[in-house]
């Protein structure tokens, strides 16, 4: 063996790209001075636990974000239209922890509903997946691209039923209490599914 060849590092470890050492920064970010978000989750097209699902994982999978907390999973009538129009909606919440500013969030939000083949043909209309920012942080904002906190969250049971589920004691900014808010809007048509489970992303 030359000694060029004794010299020389082991072939079989190879760089680590950049792009590689750029997500594991990224990632890292998060453990500096995150933001606390809440997004809930709705599916009634397909597979919807498996949709809930893989929508988790994909928050979890994006640089900048950790999630913390995965709610119970609710059924739900169909909100705006007639109960026997759609299929019921599958609902959660996540509770994540978040580097990224709102408008970058809300970009991975519909990232990951395109993901999952989402249409926005009608209002109201059957998707596969639903990924809605309900508040971040404290900030309250009128901007028609991302209002925050969200604008029908305070009148939503299968919001506000899963969040108080992981986090009683939270508060939606400008608004008061989950409890409270919970407490003053029906239950009807939102059930919760014990038999239903989402995994916390390891």
């Amino acid at each position: 063996m030359t000694a060029f060849a004794e010299g020389r590092s082991d072939p079989t470890v190879q760089p680590v790209p950049a792009s590689v050492v750029e997500q594991v920064d990224a990632a890292d970010s998060t453990l500096h001075n995150p933001k606390r978000a809440v997004i809930s989750l709705g599916s009634n097209l397909g597979n919807r636990l498996e949709t809930l699902q893989g929508a988790v994982d994909a928050l979890e999978d994006t640089p900048g974000v950790r999630v913390r907390a995965v709610s119970p999973v609710y059924e739900t009538e169909p909100w705006g239209v007639r109960a026997d129009s759609q299929p019921s909606y599958f609902n959660a919440v996540v509770v994540l922890r978040t580097t990224l500013p709102p408008t970058s969030l809300l970009e991975r939000a519909h990232a990951v509903e395109e993901a999952f083949h989402r249409v926005r043909d009608e209002r109201w209309g059957p998707r596969t997946i639903d990924v809605d920012i309900v508040a971040y942080a404290d900030v309250v904002s009128d901007d028609p691209t991302l209002t925050l906190p969200h604008p029908r969250a305070h009148e939503r049971a299968f919001v506000l039923a899963p969040w108080h589920d992981v986090e009683p004691e939270a508060e939606l900014p400008g608004r008061g209490a989950v409890a409270q808010l919970l407490a003053a809007v029906t239950r009807d048509g939102v059930a919760p599914r014990a038999d239903l489970e989402l995994q916390l992303p390891e």
